[in-house]
């Protein structure tokens, strides 16, 4: 295989023992080079408070990597090549004295890249930035990567972007969603974009509305403390759910290029219609898992569940109806929705097109609309529903699906999202992360119906662990004649 990688640089770790660096970070960063995606002598340094040295911290990635990747792809001499690139250094990022043990370890090496990814709680992303400028670590061609969320509001994300912009230039700062690294996610681009098919449709005229879900089995698992305080909509709302928002309803930029993406994601973000006072009650729906059954399994109550309050009003469902105030989409609902401990794992964006103007053929009472699914998990997948004539005497009409399943299509491996995101971040292309000013937009239009909540009604609903969710997501939309895509 030829080389493809660009400059040797150094990928610097905080948090380097996380369950993020160890599911995540480091299996991906294997798989680039295995496929010689990175420089020769590209080095990779791992921080944490953990006191290990380098070799048996070799051996702790050497058990994980091997669980996180594929069996086949996993061998002796590509681990060995890997083994050497990786290191490790125990490290307090809360204490500024020791990122100068920091610098030394790095030695100087002007115009080397320096990626530091911040794997860690956001409340150590400014001191870290700080430190790491006051050991003399940050130049031109110094990168920080920071990991959602992003603060807990408009004002706390706020003083985490000053802070971080007082050190890095925004060019040079790569907050990250891993949901945009999907090669789902980046195909509904290329449908949109790609394609002289769908674009002329792509608008109210045409278009039913819009469901976006991402839904999943688990419970809170071991992040009771940190969840408790978020959240689904701060974890899983104000990120992923609204950037998937934004690729579906987003024009054409006029090229290809980071800043002209997300100057119109932002124009989207900006549109969304505030959702307000008692709007919020009506518009929303926020939900928390109490104890249920899924295949016979028991399944707990969230208030249960390991470093949760007893008494927690969190929710770990939201339902909501966004609107978006252009031409395009003036009219167009888009329903938005994610949970835990839910009957099914999936994540998928579905367009529903609008019915036939006229009921042609006699026994179809009910006309059916296309409906387009683009699946981001757990299978990668797009489909696309269309009328056609069921065998037999007669004009009767039955759906079916043209489906096109990445796995059959693609006869390779495909990347993880963290392969292609962090090889972005060595490359400087910005094009699949968020700007500041994203996600000042989307804290605006989130905020208010945190607030809200806490305003008009405190309790969240209840529903059963291993269920669709509440009864009231249902109602949201049978108020306006839709029902959710797995209820069909």
């Amino acid at each position: 295989m030829s080389a493809r990688y660009g400059k040797a640089c150094d990928i610097v770790v905080f948090g380097g023992t996380g369950d993020l660096a160890m599911r995540k970070l480091l299996p991906a960063l294997f798989y680039l080079h295995r496929d010689r995606h990175l420089h020769p002598d590209t080095r990779i340094l791992s921080l944490a408070r953990a006191r290990h040295d380098g070799g048996s911290y070799r051996k702790l990635v050497r058990r994980h990597v091997s669980q996180h990747v594929a069996k086949a792809d996993f061998d002796e001499a590509t681990w060995d090549g890997f083994a050497e690139r990786l290191d490790y250094l125990t490290l307090d990022v809360s204490q500024r004295v020791e990122f100068a043990r920091l610098a030394r370890h790095l030695g100087e090496q002007p115009g080397r890249v320096r990626v530091f990814y911040l794997a860690t709680l956001p409340d150590l992303f400014a001191p870290t930035a700080l430190h790491l400028e006051s050991a003399g670590l940050v130049n031109a061609e110094a990168r920080i990567v920071l990991e959602k969320p992003l603060g807990d509001s408009l004002k706390t994300a706020n003083q985490i972007n000053d802070r971080i912009g007082s050190v890095f230039d925004e060019s040079r700062v790569f907050r990250i969603d891993h949901f945009l690294g999907k090669e789902a996610v980046q195909n509904l681009l290329a449908l949109r974009f790609g394609n002289a098919l769908f674009e002329p449709l792509w608008r109210n005229g045409h278009i039913d509305h819009v469901q976006i879900s991402v839904l999943e089995t688990v419970g809170v698992e071991n992040r009771g403390a940190y969840y408790d305080h978020a959240g689904a909509m701060r974890d899983m709302v104000q990120n992923h759910l609204l950037q998937l928002l934004c690729l579906v309803a987003m024009e054409a930029p006029v090229h290809f290029e980071p800043e002209a993406v997300r100057n119109e994601k932002l124009k989207i973000l900006e549109a969304l219609r505030p959702i307000t006072g008692m709007d919020v009650q009506d518009q929303t729906v926020r939900g928390q898992y109490s104890k249920g059954k899924r295949a016979g399994e028991q399944l707990p109550a969230y208030y249960f569940e390991k470093s949760v309050d007893h008494d927690s009003n969190t929710e770990t469902y939201v339902a909501l109806k966004a609107e978006i105030d252009n031409w395009r989409w003036a009219g167009v609902p888009f329903y938005l929705r994610t949970g835990k401990s839910l009957a099914q794992r999936k994540s998928e964006i579905v367009i529903q097109f609008k019915s036939v103007p006229h009921r042609l053929f006699p026994g179809n009472d009910t006309p059916v609309g296309n409906r387009l699914v683009i699946r981001l998990q757990p299978d990668e997948s797009i489909s696309l529903s269309l009328m056609a004539k069921s065998p037999g005497r007669g004009m009767a009409l039955q759906e079916v699906d043209l489906d096109l399943h990445f796995d059959e299509a693609f006869q390779r491996r495909r990347w993880d999202a963290y392969e292609r995101l962090l090889l972005d971040v060595i490359q400087g292309d910005a094009t699949l992360f968020m700007r500041r000013d994203e996600i000042e937009a989307a804290w605006r239009w989130v905020d208010p119906i945190i607030r809200g909540w806490r305003e008009v009604y405190r309790s969240p609903k209840r529903y059963a662990a291993g269920s669709w969710g509440p009864e009231a997501a249902d109602s949201l939309l049978e108020r306006a004649g839709h029902v959710w895509s797995d209820e069909r």
